[in-house]
């Protein structure tokens, strides 16, 4: 089989893009005050056990620097990574489809599962399907998706959208997902309380009957080993073993930076995923699988690898590092505008330092302009990543590359210009005081930064007299 990567790519589409920019829906978020408190309650339980378990790590920076290393290398052969990947696939008796934007990869998905007849499809969480819109897009061709992990089903019975990497409903307390339960979950008992096992229990009971009588599902990828063709997946609950084996067809859709090299490399990242993203030492349920086994799982295996926007990632040298990334949310914990405003202000499915860096580049940073300003550049989110992504440093690349307004840029030329030249700069010391007057000039950049006001006497001036 032959393969093309869709150089130049089509810009990404689906939810990747809000409805307002950041600030005005970040000011909205500001008044909510429920929603703040479970943020910070959330935030800072996962920080907490998150640096419990790094710091039992001795070689914790090592493995970072390892992860950057491997992730690094894939981005410089990916080509040639993602047909060594296809073959081994197809090889083991799946079958590979190649999506260039997140409509062709919903057609792919729906027409495969019309094609089972199914009317209904399980669904492991996975932010792949959540950017292109699949739940959507099956639900208009009349299949029904069942969201199985308990935060995305929450998620799912609300009518919401998720907030949050690694925990989707992480904007809602359990009184909340009570009342989301009794007013949608079929069955449920009307004397549930908000307990967290009740509520775990109740949700078990509405997806087991699901599980066991549904014939295809959904998933995505945490890794695939261009090695071996194996697929992997890590969870906390169990429900994705369900989906990975009892179905007849599996279809997972896999963005195309998800790709390792080697088996050996996945030794690296089983270590650093689990501590940095939900504070544990390993995952509790890690399924892997390769193409099919007769008599044994899944009978018909389709791997979707979904580009949307992620080639011309890569072609941006300082940008493409935002490809390293596995997922994990830690930058999102320790981030102080998110754990402010939550996922939702940042309009995408990627929400947080992550998001304001992977969105803009994902769509063109001239749709999503006003994510890289959505941080303080305190480089907290540098320090968290298990992978090593320098956020702070991509963000300020892409303020570069925003679109400025012209009395803005004319402003900064001018300032540019003065600053190279010590005499003219000296006479504008001295002239400080009418500083303020170029506000209304400089609306653009003064609508999120202070003017200084001009201090009485300048360095050189001090300097002169003494």
């Amino acid at each position: 089989m032959t393969t093309f990567l869709g150089m130049p790519a089509p810009r990404g589409v689906g939810h990747l893009r809000g409805d307002e920019p950041f600030p005005a829906a970040a000011h909205k978020a500001l008044a909510n005050d429920q929603l703040r408190r479970n943020l910070r309650h959330a935030t800072t339980t996962i920080r907490e056990k998150s640096g419990k378990v790094i710091a039992e790590l001795p070689d914790w920076q090592e493995l970072r620097a390892a992860g950057s290393a491997i992730k690094t290398d894939t981005m410089a052969r990916l080509p040639e990574l993602l047909e060594q990947l296809e073959s081994g696939v197809v090889a083991a008796g799946g079958v590979v489809h190649w999506a260039a934007d997140a409509n062709e990869a919903n057609q792919i998905v729906t027409d495969l599962v019309a094609a089972t007849g199914s009317p209904r499809v399980i669904k492991i969480k996975s932010m792949a399907t959540q950017e292109i819109g699949l739940n959507e897009a099956l639900e208009a061709a009349g299949i029904q998706p069942v969201e199985t992990d308990l935060a995305e089903l929450i998620v799912q019975l609300g009518n919401d959208q998720p907030s949050h990497i690694l925990v989707p409903a992480i904007h809602r307390n359990r009184t909340e997902i009570r009342d989301i339960f009794l007013r949608e979950m079929p069955g449920v008992d009307p004397g549930l309380t908000d307990d967290p096992a009740v509520l775990a229990a109740a949700a078990r009971r509405y997806l087991r009957e699901t599980f066991l009588s549904t014939t295809v599902a959904v998933s995505g990828a945490n890794f695939g080993i261009a090695e071996t063709g194996t697929l992997a997946v890590v969870e906390s609950e169990g429900n994705g073993r369900m989906c990975l084996t009892l179905p007849d067809t599996l279809i997972t859709v896999m963005g195309i930076e998800k790709v390792l090299p080697t088996w050996r490399d996945l030794e690296v990242f089983l270590q650093l995923l689990p501590r940095a993203s939900t504070g544990e030492r390993m995952n509790p349920y890690t399924s892997m699988w390769t193409g099919v086994t007769p008599g044994d799982g899944p009978q018909n295996f389709h791997l979707v690898l979904l580009d949307n926007g992620r080639t011309n990632v890569l072609a941006d040298e300082v940008g493409r590092s935002a490809l390293h990334c596995i997922r994990c949310s830690a930058c999102l914990n320790v981030c102080p505008v998110y754990e402010r405003t939550g996922g939702h202000a940042y309009g995408s499915v990627y929400p947080g330092p992550i998001g304001a860096v992977l969105s803009p580049q994902l769509t063109g940073v001239e749709d999503n302009a006003s994510l890289p300003y959505a941080s303080s550049l305190c480089g907290a989110c540098f320090d968290a990543c298990p992978v090593r992504i320098d956020i702070p440093e991509i963000l300020v690349h892409l303020r570069n590359q925003a679109p400025h307004p012209r009395t803005e840029r004319a402003a900064m030329r001018a300032a540019s210009y003065t600053m190279d030249h010590p005499r003219l700069y000296e006479a504008a010391q001295h002239a400080a005081k009418l500083a303020r007057l170029g506000g209304p000039f400089v609306k653009g950049w003064t609508a999120a930064r202070d003017l200084p006001a001009p201090p009485p006497e300048s360095f050189r001036d001090w300097w002169a007299k003494r």
